[in-house]
């Protein structure tokens, strides 16, 4: 039986998505993603031409999700400053996913950034995308240096991410967000923390 285009390409992402993220977009060929997918060779590569074309599916696919992830703790969070931390507990959710392997833009630039030129792009869109949603938050929080905070927030995210790839813990993601509460309370007006606390003590 023909399966239709759409069915087709979920298949095929869903392949990708798990052999690149767990054994790396190098390691991966395009029978493997056909074995996995159960799509032929032939309609993989009517889907996608080439393996870049599917590595860089592969990387929106993920962007979109990791957005997704982000935006369900942001929304839960109601002040501004607790927006800023949702951030943090976002990261230590996402840390204990059974296959969490690290940030697919990272791991995907440490192998193909020098040689690939759109991934070093999806890569530093992906961040730059995160350090703007940072930015925004940075000032709804009435950061007097909105840009400043949001790059000591991505530094601290980012630092996070590598720590807990390598160590398998998602510690890392609760070590950072001490320190990011140590940077609000530095950095935030004081009027701003005033109202936290006072919502905070509410009952």
């Amino acid at each position: 039986m023909t399966i239709d285009t759409a069915t087709a390409q979920r298949q095929v992402l869903d392949a990708a998505d798990e052999l690149f993220y767990e054994r790396g977009v190098q390691a991966v060929g395009m029978d493997a993603i056909r074995t996995a997918s159960g799509v032929s060779l032939k309609r993989l590569y009517q889907l996608f031409p080439s393996k870049d074309t599917l590595v860089e599916a592969y990387l929106d696919r993920r962007d979109a999700l990791w957005k997704s992830m982000l935006a369900e703790h942001l929304d839960a969070a109601t002040e501004p400053r607790d927006r800023l931390l949702a951030v943090f507990d976002f990261l230590h959710d996402w840390f204990l996913q059974r296959d969490y392997r690290g940030c697919a833009f990272i791991n995907s630039f440490g192998e193909l950034g020098t040689v690939s030129p759109r991934v070093a792009e999806l890569a530093l869109q992906h961040k730059e995308g995160f350090r703007q949603a940072l930015t925004e938050l940075s000032k709804d929080a009435g950061a007097p240096d909105p840009e400043r905070l949001a790059d000591h927030l991505i530094l601290l995210s980012e630092g996070a991410i590598t720590r807990s790839a390598i160590s398998g813990s998602a510690d890392p993601a609760l070590r950072a967000r001490e320190a990011a509460v140590l940077l609000l309370d530095a950095t935030l007006p004081v009027r701003q923390r005033a109202l936290d606390q006072t919502t905070a003590d509410e009952p």
